[in-house]
């Protein structure tokens, strides 16, 4: 595809950029917004359950969609970073409950298309600039965006703004950074890619112990993730206190991204994704051991410095395994981590109505984490 060429600071700015809206806003502003549509809108745990799992549900759809539809990967990123942002606004523009879980589950498909669109554009640029280390400031914008959306969120919350006001401020807020991104990505022409047959893969025990244990990250990593704040909020009421559960999180994740490439030339992919596990589930039960808002803090810590990190060396991972099939095999793991996003939150919905609180649905989460740990540092049953 011909397309102007930008140097690569520009390019790892911009994918930074729509990583930022894609993820730190398409999927995870509802976190801190959650305890504020608590707050105002009365929305309950389980209801809070099942807006996250309509995001996550659109997110699967983008997902299988992604690597079969025939749109152009920056005509893909263009739609998706516009869509998010016109989801986002209208959310604060009306308070139907079924009408959000239709804008949440439009806001999942389009993250989907930015994140794996545009990664993959992008890392593939950077590549061919030579400087392929800048995907880390890539992927850091998941980190950044979360900051971003945990620190807004606090300062709104100890103004008294609520939930209405922050979903137009992010749903301006991604229409004008789209705006800034939007030259980088204006594709020269057209061209379409071909469509990956995934049919065709030839599936293996290790490629599926691969897809298995990556629906396990998603749903392990995706409880603190969606709930933090609110399971933060049940311990301290006063936001200046529980609202830094996020930014926290996002803290990590921008970091752990920024350092990912100094460990991945000492540790295997399999390895750090398996170390990356074991430390995300002492960080999924740790409240659940120890009460307080203290061992919250630390499981946003724990949890958000190693799932950007999971997600990096396991696309790696599949890259090497699938080989000629690569993106057949990017394509089925994709969709299974959203497979486990979507159980997740439905989970939580369940097991806090069966409970009365987040216990059971962390140590489950926890439980399967150390397992698919054990199971990627088996050997590989197809030698690459």
């Amino acid at each position: 595809m011909m397309h102007r060429s930008y140097s690569a600071p520009i390019t790892a700015a911009a994918g930074l950029i729509a990583l930022v809206v894609a993820m730190g806003i398409g999927r995870f502003a509802f976190t801190p917004i959650l305890p504020m549509m608590q707050e105002d809108a009365g929305l309950s745990v389980a209801e809070g359950g099942w807006l996250a799992a309509s995001n996550y549900a659109g997110y699967l759809l983008g997902a299988l969609s992604a690597t079969g539809f025939r749109l152009s990967r920056l005509v893909a990123i263009m739609v998706g970073l516009s869509t998010i942002g016109v989801t986002t606004l209208a959310m604060g523009l009306g308070d139907n409950f079924v009408a959000w879980n239709v804008l949440r589950f439009l806001a999942g498909v389009a993250s989907a298309w930015v994140l794996i669109a545009g990664s993959s554009w992008c890392l593939e640029r950077l590549a061919e600039l030579g400087r392929p280390r800048l995907s880390g400031v890539v992927f850091a914008g998941v980190g950044v965006g979360i900051v971003i959306a945990g620190i807004v969120c606090l300062v709104m919350m100890q103004s008294g703004v609520g939930s209405t006001g922050a979903w137009v401020f992010f749903g301006v807020m991604s229409l004008v950074l789209t705006a800034l991104a939007w030259p980088v990505f204006r594709p020269a022409n057209l061209s379409h890619p071909p469509s990956p047959d995934i049919s065709s893969f030839p599936w293996s025990a290790d490629s599926m112990r691969l897809v298995l244990c990556y629906g396990i990250s998603g749903f392990g990593y995706i409880i603190p993730a969606t709930f933090l704040p609110a399971m933060a909020r049940e311990v301290i009421r006063d936001p200046a206190v529980f609202g830094w559960s996020w930014p926290i999180f996002g803290v990590a994740a921008m970091v752990s991204t920024l350092t990912a490439a100094v460990l991945t030339a000492h540790f295997s992919n399999r390895r750090l994704w398996a170390v990356g596990h074991v430390v995300m589930a002492v960080g999924v039960a740790l409240p659940v051991f120890w009460s307080g808002i203290v061992p919250i803090m630390f499981a946003g810590l724990f949890v958000g410095g190693t799932f950007m990190v999971i997600v990096m060396v396991a696309l790696r991972e599949a890259r090497d395994v699938g080989g000629a099939h690569a993106t057949s095999l990017i394509g089925a793991i994709t969709a299974s981590f959203a497979l486990g996003q979507i159980v997740g939150p439905l989970s939580v919905s369940y097991l806090v109505r069966a409970t009365g609180g987040f216990s059971a649905a962390l140590l489950v989460a926890s439980g399967l984490l150390v397992v698919s740990a054990v199971a990627l540092l088996r050997p590989a049953s197809v030698q690459r």
